[in-house]
């Protein structure tokens, strides 16, 4: 709720427009402080860019435990959330917002605890919905997320039209059961899946694997597939290994970055249910490589036996590659 006039300072939420978003720069230009309201991934990478500044106070405020905690496992959250602090940003989480308080304009953020914190801007990064009035007046069928009802063709409930993007709702590639992720890496797939099948070329879509990475500096963080906590959620018996080390080899290689990688497991298949990476930003290509892993379903045995390219200025040596050592630890707990 907004007590008073408090609606000048109010960023609504982000819009991908580029006549808003020059609006909200010329308005952050003169602010002093900042509240976020939402710690996933908007909300980190548009707090660590306005901080670079220098001249701001600002601050993310996360309803839930940690900031990003619907992508990733908690330690990494811990990880990414002492980076940002390490950047003057401040973190409340397990906050949440009782009102946006001032008169006229905006002068603070009252959390649920009482705890105030001061604000020329607030912008609210805490989700999207699919924008499917266009579907609605059209007649098609709307999916249980909110998105349009699609099959794995990408074909609406009208044979001939097609949806893809936000707008369409998705299934997950762990069961088929509606997801609620939102990426411009899916869209481009489900594109690529509806144009094939327009011109009689048959797609299907395996379902949403949910491929995310994000970067604070020089610190990358990524995932793909199903989390430790998400595998449980779901009823997986899970064989979680993870391994840290450099990226180069040896470790003091200029260049060289610390590497962790995650690896979830399925006990009796052996089957990759996905996995985290961070480190420096060749982590967002790490993860590419598990994804694939995970799209093909192959197994800790699979990836032990990768035949892998390495360099001592491009890699982690090939006696300590992570995937690979990742895996035949694992396949060390399931023989256990």
């Amino acid at each position: 709720m907004c007590d008073g006039d408090a609606k000048t300072g109010i960023a609504d939420a982000i819009v991908k427009d580029v006549e808003y978003l020059s609006g909200l720069q010329k308005r952050l230009e003169s602010a002093r402080d900042v509240v976020i309201i939402g710690g996933g991934f908007i909300g980190i990478e548009f707090a660590d860019e306005i901080n670079k500044a220098g001249d701001k106070n600002v601050s993310i405020v996360e309803i839930l435990s940690h900031c990003l905690a619907l992508a990733y496992d908690q330690e990494f959250c811990i990880e990414m959330e002492k980076v940002l602090a390490s950047r003057g940003i401040n973190i409340c989480t397990s906050s949440k917002v009782a009102s946006i308080a001032g008169n006229g304009k905006v002068e603070k953020v009252v959390l649920a605890d009482g705890t105030e914190i001061k604000a020329d801007v607030v912008i609210l990064g805490i989700g999207a919905v699919a924008n499917v009035d266009v579907a609605k007046k059209a007649g098609l069928r709307i999916g249980l997320t909110g998105g349009i009802a699609v099959d794995r063709t990408m074909q609406t409930s009208d044979k001939h039209i097609y949806a893809c993007g936000d707008c369409a709702e998705k299934i997950s590639f762990f069961g088929g059961r509606p997801s609620p992720l939102k990426l411009a890496s899916i869209a481009t797939l489900e594109a690529r899946i509806a144009g094939a099948n327009l011109f009689g070329i048959r797609r299907e879509n395996a379902g949403t694997v949910g491929v995310w990475s994000t970067a604070v500096g020089d610190h990358a963080l990524a995932t793909a597939g199903l989390t430790e906590e998400m595998a449980r959620e779901q009823g997986y018996n899970v064989v979680v290994v993870a391994i840290a080390g450099p990226n180069r080899h040896p470790g003091t290689m200029p260049g060289a970055a610390h590497t962790k990688v995650k690896l979830v497991f399925e006990r009796n298949s052996g089957v990759i249910l996905g996995g985290q990476a961070m480190g420096d930003p060749a982590a967002g290509e790490v993860i590419n490589a598990i994804s694939a892993c995970v799209q093909s379903r192959m197994t800790a045995e699979d990836i032990a036996m990768f035949q892998i390219g390495t360099h001592p200025a491009l890699t982690a040596s090939p006696i300590v590659y992570h995937m690979v050592n990742a895996a035949e630890m694992a396949i060390q707990k399931m023989c256990n």
